[in-house]
């Protein structure tokens, strides 16, 4: 079982763990952002709506100003391990888990043909793109690289994702600052199916595998009934009702028997 916690970037409050139900996120009036508040004076902006389905971000209605992961969110926003929401001023990081490791195997050389295996971009300079993984990637500033991270700042070589087996590795070719592997900072770790890799806060990839290969990233298992997120859902309108012309009709030729009667009858 896995849990989601949220980091706010400014330690503004301790890491509090995402659970199954709905978590407020309000602003005092001091302008402070907190979460799990459940009292009446502060003002909500939005709340996170958690079961065993997933993470919904749900904005109040008429909220401005939130994002995920830089984009803005005007109603709802499905998330995952590694996201990042930004509210009224208050950054938080969505942290989950990683298998970290501290001697990582010997580097993989071997071409699979498999060609599920996959990064897709879900954020910065390669957003839609998809490498596929049958020999190993390499990440980092150079123009030789695999997928080129073109900021000078980036390494010339910073990581390398590595099939072994059915296993995927994200392994650290030395650089200075590593990766944010669900919200956690990594060099060398394990990846399961949906973990989200980060590079320099806004270069994001998130692994796909085939059903069955490895472990989905689940948030948690809640116990509880599932929960829907309060969507304000219109009513649906009645159908428009098309009975008025033969009413009309109906009264047209009851006039003209009445009529007939009358004029027939006085004669």
């Amino acid at each position: 079982m896995r849990t989601l916690q949220v980091h706010f970037s400014n330690r503004q409050q301790p890491d509090q763990p995402i659970t199954p139900g709905v978590q407020r996120i309000v602003r005092h009036a001091s302008g402070q952002v907190r979460l799990g508040d459940d009292s009446v004076g502060p003002m909500l902006l939005a709340q996170f709506c958690s079961d065993q389905r997933g993470v919904w971000l749900q904005v109040a209605n008429g909220v401005r100003g939130i994002h995920v992961n830089g984009r803005p969110v005007r109603r709802m926003a499905l998330l995952r391990a590694g996201d990042s929401i930004y509210a009224d001023g208050a950054e938080m990081l969505l942290r989950g888990s990683c298998e970290q490791l501290p001697d990582p195997p010997e580097a993989a050389t071997e071409q699979i043909e498999d060609l599920r295996v996959l990064l897709r971009g879900v954020g910065g300079r390669h957003h839609g793109r998809s490498f596929t993984l049958e020999r190993p990637r390499t990440v980092g500033s150079e123009p030789g690289s695999d997928i080129v991270i073109d900021d000078p700042a980036f390494a010339g070589a910073h990581a390398r994702f590595e099939r072994h087996g059915e296993k995927v590795l994200l392994r650290d070719l030395g650089s200075a600052e590593g990766a944010l592997v669900n919200g956690v900072l990594s060099r060398h770790c394990w990846l399961q199916a949906g973990d989200q890799v980060v590079f320099e806060g806004s270069h994001r990839f998130v692994l796909e595998m085939p059903l069955g290969q490895g472990v989905p990233n689940q948030a948690f298992v809640a116990d509880e009934a599932p929960l829907t997120p309060e969507v304000e859902v219109p009513a649906p309108k009645p159908p428009r009702s098309r009975r008025w012309p033969w009413l009309l009709l109906s009264a047209l030729l009851l006039g003209a028997a009445i009529s007939a009667l009358l004029m027939f009858g006085a004669r």
